[in-house]
């Protein structure tokens, strides 16, 4: 049995993995955007149920606004020791109020709302990574160009040894991602350089002393798809763990571009790969140092566990479906900074969806609009949803987005004009604004709203009967991904609300399939 990379497809960047027993835990950074740190099981590595995250409520932390792709959680590690579970992590908040290391911890993370309030770190830097050992809890974490090393209190997370530098890597520029392992008496310390860009790669040193000095691998980087024709770049990032039978595997981010030279619109997405570590040795990642798109299974993967998931919380798996008649939101949708106002009305309600209520803000201003948003995770896809509208302001808006930041963007949306009610279709990029108004009547029982995706462009259509749709609006891919306009995420698709604060609109169901 093979399978292909990525294993969650979509913006799952920075991945981190644990294991207690045959059950694995995984988290991903998610930046700006809330609930923050989502947090993944599984059986056989290959497929995801999503718990839920662990930033689910707004006094946990502060995500500062106004800085899109480069602001919020950064990096997270999750280890297990003596029954907690830790995950360690970064808000940059650029000296916000909760900027800085912390770290929550849980008994169980299959409970809901399980996971601490976050306990701060004084610890210098970003990335951090815990490291335990009897005793001993040992925080590493980059800063300077340069990877630290302290124990700390892990009831209090206060200093009992201040930061020292152990290494600084090979030479690659923003050495970062620490993490240390023990194998054979040996302390490794395995750490990312280059960038999170093509030039992303891994390196490793050991010591058998903590504190060092850490003798680098003569076979740096030990992984990296730089200067090659591999369908996945800028692998990096990685964290390796050894499964129940013994075998060790790696988790890694990489890119999929969808042109060139090279663009990505997806964000940094989660990678598998095998990892051969013979007594007394370096480990070698993946093949040779290279990241493959297809590899062997792991020997226990099956789906058997699957019967126990509620579908639903299957993660990226090309098909979802969601009609909002739930209390609680499905944990892969995610908010920009913070919740929205929302309601999920069930379906003996007389209308039944999401009701989304306007904050005020446009989907061009830096401060979050009433947003709800799904990664986009396939390069070829359609998203559907009908809506029902009745504006009252010039202005009010709502719609369907494919969205990177708030200065990139394209919708379809119904909106208020001073004399009339439109269809829209928007592009913007950048400073750049362009529109496409249509003049038309909504039905009373909502019209639908459709988006498809290619690795060339995104196309916006509209149907009045929910079966026959008509074109309203293009724009391409390339002009929506990192290297054009964005940073460290990939493009969500958002249902939102814009306009005067008492606007509401009624999603009654969202689609998402993978086409290709």
């Amino acid at each position: 049995m093979k399978y292909k990379n990525p294993i969650l497809p979509g913006m799952h960047p920075d991945p981190s993995v644990c294991r207690v027993g045959e059950d694995y835990f995984l988290v991903n950074s998610s930046f700006e955007y809330f609930p923050g740190i989502p947090v993944f099981h599984s059986r056989d590595l290959l497929h995801w149920e999503q718990l839920g995250h662990c930033i689910e409520r707004t006094e946990q932390l502060t995500l500062r606004k106004g800085f899109p792709g480069a602001t919020g959680t950064y990096a997270p590690t999750i280890r297990y020791h003596e029954g907690t579970f830790y995950v360690v992590c970064t808000n940059v908040a650029y000296g916000g109020e909760t900027d800085g290391n912390f770290f929550v911890w849980t008994k169980d993370p299959f409970q809901k709302n399980a996971w601490s309030d976050p306990v701060r770190l004084e610890t210098p830097g970003i990335d951090p990574s815990f490291y335990f050992e009897g005793e001993h809890a040992y925080y590493t974490g980059a800063a300077e160009s340069k990877i630290f090393l302290c124990e700390i209190d892990i009831k209090t997370g206060k200093y009992k040894k201040e930061p020292v530098f152990i290494w600084n890597g090979t030479g690659g520029n923003d050495p970062e991602g620490p993490h240390l392992y023990k194998k054979d008496n040996w302390y490794y310390l395995m750490i990312s350089e280059g960038g999170t860009e093509l030039g992303h790669m891994v390196t490793i040193a050991r010591s058998h002393n903590i504190y060092g000095p850490y003798e680098p691998d003569e076979k740096n980087p030990i992984l990296t798809n730089r200067s090659t024709a591999a369908e996945i770049k800028a692998a990096g990032h990685a964290d390796i763990f050894e499964d129940h039978l013994g075998n060790y595997h790696a988790v890694c981010l990489g890119t999929r571009s969808i042109s060139y030279p090279f663009k990505h619109n997806l964000g940094r997405e989660t990678m598998l790969l095998p990892v051969l570590w013979e007594k007394g040795a370096f480990p070698v990642l993946g093949t040779e140092g290279r990241l493959e798109t297809e590899y062997d299974a792991p020997s226990f993967s099956d789906s058997e566990w699957l019967e126990g998931v509620p579908k639903q919380l299957l993660a990226c798996t090309g098909k979802f479906y969601d009609d909002f008649s739930s209390e609680d939101l499905n944990p892969c949708w995610n908010f920009i900074y913070e919740p929205a106002d929302f309601t999920c009305q069930a379906k003996k309600e007389e209308h039944a969806g999401l009701l989304l209520k306007s904050n005020g803000h446009k989907l061009c201003e830096d401060q979050g609009t009433a947003f709800l948003g799904h990664r986009q995770e396939h390069h070829e896809f359609e998203a559907e949803t009908k809506v029902s509208f009745s504006p009252m302001n010039t202005g009010d808006e709502t719609g369907l987005t494919i969205y990177l930041n708030h200065r990139h963007h394209y919708e379809i949306a119904i909106q208020k004009t001073e004399n009339k009610t439109v269809l829209l279709f928007r592009r913007q990029i950048g400073t750049l604004v362009s529109e496409i108004q249509k003049k038309c009547v909504i039905p009373e029982d909502g019209i639908t709203l459709k988006l498809s995706g290619t690795k060339e462009k995104y196309s916006f259509s509209y149907s009045m009967d929910g079966i026959n749709f008509q074109l309203l609006g293009e724009g391409e891919a390339a002009y929506l991904t990192t290297e054009v306009g964005g940073m460290f995420t990939g493009n969500y698709i958002g249902l939102y609300t814009a306009g005067k604060e008492e606007c509401t609109s009624l999603f009654h169901y969202f689609k998402y399939s993978q086409t290709l």
